[in-house]
C-alpha cells in the first residue's frame, strides 16, 4: 500500500500547487493594474511585479507538463486549497475576484494591506518549498524536485519587492497578528484541507486545463471535471 499512498500524496500535492500557481498569476494581473495606477513612476517596482507574474505562469506550466507527462489530469482542487484565497478573504472580507481595483488604487491603506498579504503569502511559499525539498517523498520524485528547485530560486524575488516598496515609502511591515493569520491559514491547509483531499479517493479530476477554461467559468470544479476512473484513482 505504501507506493499507492506515495503516488496519491504527490498527486494531491502537485494538484494543489498547480491550482495555486494558476491562481497566483491570474490574480497578479489585477495587482499589476493597481501597481501601475498607484505607482506609475516606480518602474523598478512595476518590473518586479511583472517578473513575479511571469514566474508564476512558468511555475504553473511546469506543473501542467508534469501531469501531461504522467498521462493524467490534476485533481479538481479549488479555492479551499488556496492560501491567497483564504488570506484575501480574511483581510479584505471578500474573494480575490471581488476586490475593487479602483478602491485599492485610491486608498493607501488598502494598497499597503495588499502588499503585505502578497509578501506574507510568498514568504510562506518559500518556507514550504524548503520543507518539501527536504522531504523523502519529494526526493523520490526527480521531476517534482526539479520543479521545486526552480520555485526555490525564484521565491525571494516574489516577496522582497513588496517589502522594499513598503520600506521605501515609509509604510509599516507586517505585524505579529498578520503573521499569525498567515500561520493559521497554513496550518489549516496542511492539517485539514490537504488531508481531506488526500482521503477523498472519489474526487474528480479536471477535464480542461485552468488556462484553457472559458472566462465565464465559475471555477474548475463546476465546469471542468471528469469522473474518476480506475487508472486515475492512484
Amino acid at each position: 500500500m505504501l507506493p499507492a499512498f506515495h503516488r496519491r500524496y504527490v498527486d494531491v500535492l502537485a494538484s494543489i500547487y498547480l491550482y495555486n500557481e494558476h491562481r497566483g498569476y491570474t490574480s497578479l494581473d489585477r495587482v499589476l493594474e493597481a501597481v501601475r495606477a498607484r505607482c506609475p513612476d516606480d518602474l523598478t517596482f512595476i518590473a518586479a511585479v511583472e517578473k513575479h507574474r511571469v514566474d508564476e505562469y512558468r511555475h504553473y506550466l511546469m506543473f501542467r507538463r508534469y501531469f501531461e507527462r504522467a498521462g493524467r489530469m490534476p485533481l479538481a482542487v479549488a479555492r479551499t486549497c488556496g492560501h491567497i484565497d483564504h488570506f484575501v478573504r480574511i483581510m479584505f472580507g471578500r474573494a480575490i475576484d471581488e476586490l475593487d481595483t479602483e478602491a485599492i488604487v485610491a486608498e493607501e491603506g488598502l494598497f499597503e494591506k495588499l502588499c503585505r498579504v502578497i509578501m506574507l503569502t510568498e514568504q510562506r511559499g518559500m518556507q514550504q518549498v524548503d520543507v518539501l525539498l527536504r522531504s523523502r517523498a519529494i526526493r523520490k520524485e526527480p521531476a517534482l524536485k526539479a520543479i521545486f528547485r526552480v520555485i526555490e530560486r525564484d521565491e525571494p524575488s516574489h516577496w522582497m519587492p513588496y517589502r522594499d516598496w513598503l520600506a521605501r515609502n515609509g509604510r509599516r511591515q507586517p505585524r505579529w497578528w498578520e503573521r499569525l493569520v498567515d500561520l493559521r491559514i497554513h496550518r489549516e491547509l496542511m492539517l485539514i484541507r490537504l488531508p481531506a483531499v488526500f482521503l477523498n479517493w472519489r474526487m474528480q479530476r479536471l477535464r480542461i486545463w485552468p488556462d484553457e477554461m472559458p472566462e465565464t467559468a465559475s471555477g474548475p470544479v463546476s465546469m471542468a471535471v471528469e469522473r474518476p476512473c480506475a487508472r486515475q484513482a492512484t
